[in-house]
């Protein structure tokens, strides 16, 4: 028996740490290409995967688990981004522009998902993986292109901050009525979701400062077990009561400010993106490439409708702090690429009738526009402006 589970344990050892292996090539390589790794994550789940070209016999139940904790982590990374002035500040100046964001990109979604006749809540999940924007490409874009001081960049980042609390209503919802039952147990469920998030992001906000300042204190160890142990805690306290265990880890990031979330981050992310790939892999792993293929032009078609979308969306966020012609198209492109979140929201419809149809068609979607987000990005300055545009005078920002 020992000898039999050890045979397998060390079989199970190299598959992972190939893959692993595999998976750190596929990051250098991106990074010299200056693209987010996330599309080559998914192509090479598809590689490994269902029906791909050389099938890995991993124990499916590690890698999903590894994946679920790459979600929490990728939320809790999101969470400490920000803190308790930005949220107010975003709330304050990006409520407009989210809303435009909101209709710009997620009905398009809906749309095409009812067009596809696909139920109701599949094509609203589908409005979610148009809607959202990629947090972690378009910070790292702005890094890469040296653009965080730009005038243009704080609309962009409140665009972000509103999607992002959007998120943290719209994944219990959704989850809620993923799992179903009577319309009365679906109305409980959903409300219990969204009173439990306004609670915890309530409590966040008011009692972060305390939780900072217990956890302050100790050596770097102590604190990534503390941060790292918490959130499984929240999350799965939150996924008890049918709220999505990613905001549970999300409203744990919020909550760690100052020194203690700066200190997080650094060594929070090692293990996020350790984890995160293995997410992603994960997804696409569990997809059938022949069921991706006819999926390419409905997700070039969708895509190319989401760069209008995210351009009108910029255009009208940097307008309104008062941006020329030439930083609101800056403004638009950056926001192009969708990404993690969109992974995310596609995958709790994995249950649903229509579920492998909405992987795939957010798994082709990711991987068109992650490519095409940063790249429009680099050359936004060369996308021609008509004259109109030019010579319009920028509309003052308003409180």
């Amino acid at each position: 028996m020992i000898a039999a589970g050890s045979a397998e344990a060390a079989l199970a050892f190299i598959e992972i740490g190939a893959v692993v292996l595999a998976l750190a090539i596929l990051s250098r390589f991106a990074s010299r290409l200056g693209i987010s790794a996330v599309p080559l994550y998914l192509l090479a789940g598809l590689a490994v995967g269902e029906g791909g070209i050389a099938q890995l016999d991993v124990t499916e139940d590690f890698i999903s688990l590894a994946a679920e904790i790459g979600v929490l982590l990728l939320l809790l990374a999101l969470g400490l981004e920000y803190d308790q002035d930005e949220l107010r500040h975003g709330l304050k100046t990006g409520t407009r522009p989210g809303l435009v964001d909101m209709v710009a990109n997620a009905i398009p979604g809906v749309a095409v998902g009812l067009l596809l006749g696909w139920s109701l809540l599949a094509s609203i999940l589908l409005g979610g993986v148009t809607w959202i924007s990629s947090s972690g490409i378009v910070s790292k874009v702005l890094f890469d292109l040296d653009r965080l001081g730009n005038r243009e960049t704080p609309s962009v980042l409140n665009v972000l901050v509103i999607e992002d609390l959007a998120m943290a209503v719209y994944l219990p919802i959704v989850a809620a009525l993923v799992v179903g039952g009577s319309a009365q147990e679906t109305t409980v469920s959903v409300v219990v979701a969204v009173t439990a998030v306004i609670v915890i992001l309530v409590l966040a906000l008011r009692f972060g400062d305390r939780l900072s300042g217990m956890l302050a204190g100790g050596t770097d160890e102590s604190l990534l077990l503390a941060v790292f142990g918490l959130t499984l805690l929240v999350a799965g306290l939150a996924q008890r009561i049918e709220v999505s265990g990613a905001i549970g880890a999300f409203l744990v990031g919020l909550a760690l400010s100052g020194s203690v979330g700066e200190r997080s981050m650094e060594l929070i992310s090692p293990l996020r993106d350790l984890f995160a790939a293995t997410f992603f892999l994960f997804f696409s792993f569990q997809i059938d490439p022949s069921d991706l293929i006819p999926m390419i032009p409905a997700a070039i078609g969708l895509g190319i409708v989401s760069i209008g979308g995210k351009l009108v969306t910029g255009w009208y966020a940097a307008g309104r702090a008062g941006v020329a012609a030439r930083g609101r198209v800056r403004a638009g492109t950056v926001l192009i690429a969708r990404g993690e979140f969109s992974i995310v929201i596609a995958a709790l419809g994995s249950s649903l009738v229509d579920g492998p149809d909405l992987e795939a068609l957010a798994a082709a979607y990711v991987l068109f526009l992650a490519i095409v987000g940063p790249i429009a990005a680099r050359y936004a300055d060369s996308i021609p402006i008509p004259a109109r545009f030019m010579a319009k005078r920028p509309v003052p920002a308003t409180t």
